[in-house]
């Protein structure tokens, strides 16, 4: 049974919503640039309008307020606070989502803020990114500031969303900016990142003890994408268990138990030339991770692993936007992901499996004990079309939400600490790649009838949900 005070959300960042790229001072971010490179997105489609949620969040919150939203994930522009390096604040950036989180609280709607999606300035990047540990003190200096401006009225925070994302297309496929091939480079970067939100971690906790704002929660939102194998058959165990380790251990550990996974430490360490030599950045971790409140997990499928007896890699969760598309991903010769052909597939191709939901969850409990979890994403990516009536009815995206959401109920009967769910997404959105042709949301934007707001089917549907607290699920 869901609790009274389990937070009923939608989600969104920045980039894929606000537009306004270069409106009241806002600097340019690496998205910025990369879109506008040919060939790079879908019909190259940008972020320079995107739903134009900056002109229009009012009308967005009214919308959040009619359904019944308990809580909105959003995340903050880093650029828009701080355009270029001069190191000066950007105040009509601070002033744009003061306003935001004071519209939430007008409308009873909880801000739940992302401090990183994947938005970059881009002149960090020119000083050499998440490479540079000199980023580590921008992001916390920018941190604060957030934190001394929204800290009297928010009181739940994620330092970053999707580390393996950004670090691992980023760095190590070249699918998302800066577009680099280099798995030790990735590694490093990683690293970087955790040092990153374990300092955000300890901040934050010090600005609390200090009473300089209000005590709240904080905590960073990662993949869960459990690797599962494909056969009983020993060498598939011993497959899903290499991949668990790289893409569950090595990003969970690090946050929630401080340290790195011995087993894939050594490998990469082995094979890559990876280390942490400084013990100062390794006890910085050490103690933030005792600190976390919460983990996010964003999840939408599961992988089948296999033994890679061709020597071959496969990017099981397909990014590209391409059905079935394969690439390079760095770990050929390990594993391989293999599609199951006992799950549906999305127009994306991923598998839908819902139980994974609730098998990653069972698996961050077993590893971490009690922490408290919230599914800060999960949702539907399809191609929604409008009908004669001029409605969506995506009953699909009711489908899916409502199996996950039954895996949430078993969860949470079972024991687990999960506090809150953030579909993605209110509204349809900016996909980053795939562009406009990818839809999530709650809401439909016409974008040939000035973005126009449209409540598809699914909208109602979770105006029920949440009226009922989940009641409507049984």
């Amino acid at each position: 049974m869901f609790k009274k005070s389990f937070l009923w959300g939608a989600a969104s960042a920045s980039y894929q919503v606000e537009g306004a790229f270069d409106k009241d001072g806002k600097g340019p971010s690496i998205w910025d640039e990369y879109a506008h490179i040919p060939g790079m997105t879908f019909k190259g489609t940008n972020g320079d309008v995107a739903v134009d949620h900056y002109h229009r969040y009012k009308e967005d919150i009214a919308l959040m307020a009619e359904q019944g939203l308990k809580s909105y994930r959003f995340s903050i522009s880093w650029s828009r606070i701080f355009p270029d390096n001069s190191g000066k604040v950007n105040d009509k950036g601070l002033e744009f989502y003061s306003n935001l989180v004071n519209e939430l609280i007008v409308h009873d709607i909880i801000p739940f803020v992302t401090l990183y999606h994947w938005d970059l300035p881009l002149w960090l990047a020119q000083e050499g990114g998440w490479e540079n540990k000199e980023t580590i003190n921008h992001f916390e200096k920018y941190a604060k500031t957030m934190f001394d401006v929204l800290g009297d009225r928010v009181k739940h925070w994620i330092t970053f969303n999707e580390m393996i994302v950004f670090v691992e297309l980023g760095y190590k496929t070249a699918l998302h900016p800066p577009g680099v091939k280099d798995e030790l480079r990735a590694l490093n970067v990683a690293h970087n990142v955790f040092l990153a939100h374990a300092k955000t971690v300890l901040l934050y906790k010090e600005q609390v003890s200090n009473k300089s704002i209000v005590e709240g929660e904080i905590g960073i939102t990662h993949v869960l994408n459990p690797s599962l194998a494909q056969t009983d058959a020993p060498s598939d165990i011993k497959a899903a268990d290499i991949a668990e380790g790289q893409h569950f251990r090595w990003y969970y550990d690090p946050v929630l138990k401080g340290k790195y996974p011995k087993e894939t430490y050594d490998m990469y360490h082995r094979d890559n030339g990876f280390e942490v030599t400084i013990q100062e950045e390794l006890d910085i971790l050490k103690r933030a991770a005792k600190l976390n409140d919460f983990i996010g997990i964003n999840y939408y499928t599961t992988a089948m692993f296999a033994e890679n007896k061709e020597g071959v890699g496969f990017n099981g969760m397909n990014t590209s936007g391409k059905k079935g598309s394969q690439q390079e991903n760095g770990e050929v010769g390990r594993w391989k992901s293999v599609r199951n052909n006992q799950l549906e597939y999305t127009d994306w191709d991923w598998g839908i499996h819902p139980n994974g939901l609730y098998i990653g969850m069972s698996r961050i409990r077993e590893r971490f004990g009690d922490i408290k979890i919230y599914i800060t994403e999960n949702g539907l990516g399809a191609v929604d079309q409008l009908d004669d009536n001029g409605l969506v009815n995506d009953q699909g995206r009711i489908d899916y939400v409502e199996a996950h959401l039954k895996a949430c109920q078993k969860a949470i009967d079972d024991g687990i600490n999960l506090q809150g769910y953030f579909m993605w997404s209110f509204t349809d959105l900016l996909s980053w790649l795939n562009g406009y042709k990818k839809q999530y949301g709650f809401i439909y934007i016409d974008h040939d009838n000035d973005l126009k707001r449209i409540k598809k089917a699914s909208y109602h549907w979770y105006k029920k949900v949440i009226e009922t607290n989940g009641e409507i699920l049984k």
